[in-house]
């Protein structure tokens, strides 16, 4: 069914500046808090919409999905140098800020009680792509101003993925709110789920399973992956992804759409994605990409990441565009949260590595599968018996690699498990700015160095003066 989306322009609280001041100007009329359900609909719309964006515009450069024509120092590795997008920062603080809100608003008022687990799982889910983006980020002092900190250090990503109010920690308290949870109030503005809770905790359960592997060269994480798979209580069908449809119209379809036609002609399709969609004969080839215009039959090009446009000659005509469903059919797209393909490959890499009893190659070739339905094409018959057949000797090679086509929309996800599997191979970038090395993490923001001097001098001091190229705890 088709979900869209209708969201709150502006939310203002008021405050009041003597006692008698409030009773004497309220109006009884106007709202003086914002109800949960608006402000869970802005967060999970919000975060999705503008993240999806980032994902195109910079986390598909550094995931090698696309390539950047014009004067693109981000695409050059030069990360402090954001272009169209590249600085998610805010995307991330702004949100986690707005469902604080309606964490708080559950816990003190019994009406509202039902926004709790999910709140908690949105929280995780938020949190784990922030830290696993920059490491090392202000996380139990954020959004404590009214206690005086309004410079919140920077817990370590470990104590955030780990510890009690960390990301794993949240996502069992919210699975435990919703099975707890008795009373009679619906989940309102959950345009994920329609209200449905026990989707819900499927979601929660595909984020543990994801938590757990993303830390698994630090932990012992098999136990834990044992019993969510022996319960089973998580992401199975494309019918149960955490997504939301966007539409062909404003004000909700893909944000490129909206964009002037140079800006989404800057981006085309990377050579490394061409090797890998050409090499496997992938059809989704045909819906994520065009053939570009100078090809005198349906034929694909792509550019190397990071040229020096300033130094060569490029021909928009001589390449591949990214496919109509990101710009004039943006009704076939989805804002990707969680699927049930994803939570297949990471179960398949888990049984790979002898730490679920199960089968790699069925969870691998389920994946794909769902995958395929996903971006709405249709799987040739001999695709999983030829060039994507299941080797177990380069299994995971096979298995990240699928779920890096499959997340193109995510593109800061493709980079961040290349970082921690090394799957696939990308190409060393044409005119690097980094000294020929693929960054490994995105670098703080300047204005944290101005706002939050002394904790951010604490932090670049552990990550070689705020090194792109300081690996995140995880990945140590």
């Amino acid at each position: 069914m088709k979900k869209y989306i209708y969201i709150l322009l502006s939310l203002t609280l008021y405050v009041s500046c003597t006692a008698d001041f409030e009773e004497i100007n309220t109006n009884p009329n106007a709202p003086v808090a914002v109800q949960p359900s608006l402000l869970l609909r802005q967060v999970i719309y919000d975060y999705g919409e503008q993240l999806s964006y980032e994902g195109f515009v910079a986390g598909n450069l550094l995931g090698q999905h696309l390539t950047a024509l014009d004067f693109n120092l981000f695409d050059r590795h030069a990360l402090n140098s954001p272009q169209l997008g590249g600085n998610p920062w805010g995307i991330f603080y702004k949100n986690l800020r707005d469902n604080e809100r309606i964490l708080q608003q559950s816990k003190a008022t019994e009406t509202f009680a039902v926004y709790e687990g999910p709140a908690l799982i949105f929280k995780a889910y938020m949190t784990m792509g922030l830290t696993d983006l920059f490491g090392d980020v202000p996380y139990s002092e954020a959004f404590t101003g009214d206690l005086g900190i309004v410079r919140p250090k920077y817990d370590s990503q470990e104590t955030i993925y780990t510890s009690k109010g960390g990301i794993l920690d949240n996502l069992e308290q919210g699975i435990a709110a919703i099975t707890s949870y008795q009373g009679v109030q619906t989940l309102e503005g959950d345009i994920l789920y329609d209200g449905d809770l026990e989707n819900w905790v499927k979601f929660a359960n595909s984020l543990r399973i994801k938590a757990l592997m993303r830390i698994s060269a630090k932990e012992d994480v098999a136990a834990s992956l044992q019993a969510l798979v022996t319960e089973g209580n998580y992401l199975t069908t494309n019918a149960d992804n955490a997504v939301f449809e966007f539409n062909n119209g404003e004000p909700n379809n893909f944000r490129m759409a909206r964009l002037r036609a140079g800006d989404f002609n800057n981006f085309v399709m990377s050579e490394t994605i061409e090797d890998i969609l050409t090499g496997l004969n992938d059809p989704r080839i045909n819906v994520l990409f065009r053939p570009f215009a100078n090809a005198t039959t349906t034929a694909y090009n792509g550019l190397l990441n990071g040229i020096d446009a300033s130094q060569t000659t490029i021909s928009l005509s001589d390449y591949s565009l990214a496919g109509t469903i990101f710009r004039e059919n943006t009704g076939m797209l989805k804002a990707n949260y969680m699927t049930a393909w994803e939570t297949d490959f990471l179960l398949a890499e888990a049984a790979l590595k002898g730490w679920i009893t199960a089968d790699a190659r069925t969870l691998y070739e389920t994946g794909v599968t769902k995958a395929f339905a996903y971006w709405n094409t249709e799987i040739p018959s001999d695709y999983l018996t030829t060039t994507a057949a299941y080797d177990n000797t380069v299994g995971l090679q096979q298995i990240i690699t699928q779920k890096w086509i499959a997340n193109t929309i995510n593109g800061y996800e493709g980079w961040i498990e290349y970082r921690r599997t090394g799957f696939p191979v990308f190409k060393n970038v044409s005119a690097s700015l980094n000294n020929g090395l693929i960054p490994i993490r995105m670098p703080y923001p300047a204005e944290e160095a101005t706002l939050n001097t002394l904790n951010y001098t604490l932090v670049a001091d552990k990550t070689a003066n705020n090194s792109i190229n300081f690996p995140v705890w995880w990945d140590q």
